[in-house]
C-alpha cells in the first residue's frame, strides 16, 4: 500500500484553489484601482508560495527524522514570516505598490488557508493521511 505524505496531500488539495483565490484578490482590489488589485494578488501569491515551501519542507523533514520535523516546523515558521516581512519592505519601494492592500490580502488568505488545512486534517481524514508502524504482536 502506498500513501501520500499529508503535506503533499494538502498541497494537492490547495493548488486547485489558488487560481480562484488570485482572481478574487484581483477583483476585490480592482474596486479601488489596478495598483491595489495587483498588490492584493501579490499578497495572495506570497501566501501560496509560503504554503508551498512549508508543505515541501515539512514533507522532506518528516522523511529525515522527528527532530528535523520539529526544527523545520518551528524554524521554518520564523524564516517564512521574516520572508513575508522582507517582501513587504522590498515591494513598498515600488511607487504603485499598496502595502495596505498587500496586508489586507495576506491576512485573510492565511486565515482561509489555515482553516482549510485544519478542515482537511481534522477527524477521520487525518487518520487516513498518516501511516503508522504496525502494532502486531510477536509471539
Amino acid at each position: 500500500m502506498t500513501t501520500t505524505a499529508p503535506e503533499r496531500e494538502l498541497l494537492r488539495r490547495v493548488l486547485p484553489l489558488s487560481l480562484p483565490g488570485l482572481v478574487v484578490a484581483y477583483v476585490a482590489g480592482a474596486f479601488v484601482s489596478a495598483d491595489v488589485a495587483w498588490s492584493a494578488v501579490i499578497g495572495v501569491a506570497v501566501v501560496l508560495a509560503n504554503f508551498l515551501i512549508h508543505a515541501l519542507s515539512m514533507a522532506w523533514a518528516a522523511s529525515v527524522s522527528p527532530i528535523a520535523l520539529v526544527a523545520v516546523g518551528l524554524g521554518g515558521f520564523a524564516v517564512r514570516l521574516a520572508a513575508i516581512f522582507v517582501a513587504l519592505l522590498l515591494l513598498n519601494r515600488l511607487a504603485w505598490f499598496s502595502p495596505v492592500a498587500f496586508v489586507a490580502a495576506v491576512v485573510p488568505a492565511t486565515v482561509a488557508l489555515l482553516a482549510f488545512e485544519a478542515r482537511v486534517l481534522s477527524g477521520r481524514l487525518q487518520a487516513n493521511l498518516w501511516t503508522l508502524p504496525s502494532t502486531e504482536v510477536r509471539r
